[in-house]
C-alpha cells in the first residue's frame, strides 16, 4: 500500500513567524527612564515608606493558614478522602474533616459548617487557634509530599466564617418529640458557672438533646472566659466568640454577666436541689468553682464536663 501523503502542506513560513525574534543589537535606555518605568509599574511598596499601612491598634487577621474562596478550593480540591483518615483519629473532637472539606471542594460551605458545627459548636474559634500541627494537620498523609499536608485549620475557618456571614440561627432538632411531650428530667434546671469555652460547648449539646431549662453565670462582664481575656484580637476576635455564644442562645440558653457574689448564688442553687461539680486549678490545683452544676441525679452524668 502506498504511503499517504497529506495534500496539505504546512506554511512552514507562518510557523516560523510564531518563534520569537531575536535582536541583532542591545536596546540603549538611560538609567533615569528606567527609574521612571520602574516607579511606574512597580506594585510592591519601598521599604520604610511612608504610604504603608499603620499597624497600630489593628487587629486584623495575619495567620498565615487563613484563606480566601480561591485558596479554599484549590486546598480542598487536594484533600484525598482517605477511607481511615488519620487526621479525624487525630481529633480531639473526631471532627468528619473530609466530610466537610469534600463540602468546600463542592462549593457546599453550609454543608461543610454545619458538619463542623454539628461536632463542635466551637468550630470557628478552634479553626483559628487550634494547633492543627499536633493534631490533624500532623497526622495528614500528605505531610511528606512537595505540597505539604492540607490546612485543615484554614479551610475550618473559612467554612465556619462564610456560615457566620449568612447569619442562619442555630434551630431545635425537628425530630425531637415537642416540649410539652418529653420526660419530665429535661424540664430540670441545669446552672453553668462561667461562660468559657466549657460552658459553651456544654449548654449547646444539653440544648440539642432537648433540655430547656439551661442557664450560665459569668462573673466577669464579658463572655468567652479564655478565649476572651487571654487570646489577641488579631488572633480570635471578639466578634467570633459572640457567634458562637449566640448561637447557643438560640437553643434557649440564658446568659447572666457582672456576677460577683459566688458564695450566695452557690448557696442559692444547693437550696434548690441542685449538685455541685468542683474542678482545679492548674495553676494551685485547689478546688475552685468552676464548671457544672447540675440539678438531679439522673441528668448529673449527662452535665459533668
Amino acid at each position: 500500500m502506498a504511503r499517504m501523503l497529506s495534500k496539505e502542506l504546512p506554511d512552514i513560513e507562518s510557523i516560523l513567524a510564531l518563534n520569537p525574534r531575536v535582536q541583532t543589537h542591545a536596546a540603549l535606555l538611560s538609567t533615569a527612564t528606567k527609574k521612571m518605568e520602574k516607579k511606574h509599574w512597580k506594585r510592591n511598596t519601598e521599604k520604610g515608606c511612608e504610604s504603608c499601612v499603620k499597624l497600630e491598634n489593628n487587629f486584623d487577621d495575619i495567620k498565615h493558614t487563613t484563606l480566601s474562596e480561591r485558596g479554599a478550593l484549590r486546598e480542598a480540591v487536594r484533600c484525598l478522602k482517605c477511607a481511615d483518615a488519620p487526621c479525624q483519629k487525630s481529633c480531639p473532637t473526631n471532627l468528619n474533616i473530609k466530610a466537610f472539606i469534600t463540602s468546600i471542594a463542592n462549593k457546599n460551605y453550609y454543608g461543610a459548617a454545619r458538619t463542623i458545627l454539628s461536632d463542635n459548636p466551637l468550630g470557628l474559634t478552634c479553626g483559628m487557634v487550634c494547633p492543627t500541627s499536633d493534631l490533624c494537620v500532623g497526622g495528614c498523609n500528605l505531610y511528606a509530599s512537595e505540597e505539604g499536608p492540607i490546612n485543615i485549620g484554614g479551610l475550618q475557618q473559612f467554612a465556619t466564617e462564610v456560615f457566620k456571614q449568612m447569619g442562619v440561627p442555630q434551630i431545635r432538632n425537628p425530630d425531637l418529640p415537642p416540649s410539652d411531650q418529653i420526660p419530665e428530667s429535661y424540664h430540670s434546671k441545669i446552672a453553668l458557672i462561667g461562660c468559657g469555652p466549657a460552658s459553651i460547648s456544654c449548654a449547646s449539646f444539653l440544648a440539642r438533646l432537648g433540655y430547656g431549662d439551661i442557664t450560665i453565670f459569668e462573673k466577669q462582664r464579658f463572655i468567652g472566659g479564655l478565649s476572651s481575656s487571654e487570646i489577641p484580637q488579631f488572633r480570635l476576635p471578639y466578634d467570633v466568640v459572640q457567634f458562637e455564644v449566640d448561637l447557643m442562645k438560640d437553643l434557649g440558653v440564658k446568659v447572666y454577666l457582672k456576677l460577683t457574689d459566688t458564695r450566695s448564688l452557690m448557696a442559692s442553687l444547693q437550696n434548690r436541689v441542685f449538685t455541685h461539680r468542683r474542678t482545679f486549678s492548674l495553676s494551685s490545683r485547689k478546688p475552685v468553682n468552676q464548671g457544672c452544676v447540675g440539678v438531679t441525679q439522673r441528668c448529673q452524668s449527662s452535665v459533668a464536663l
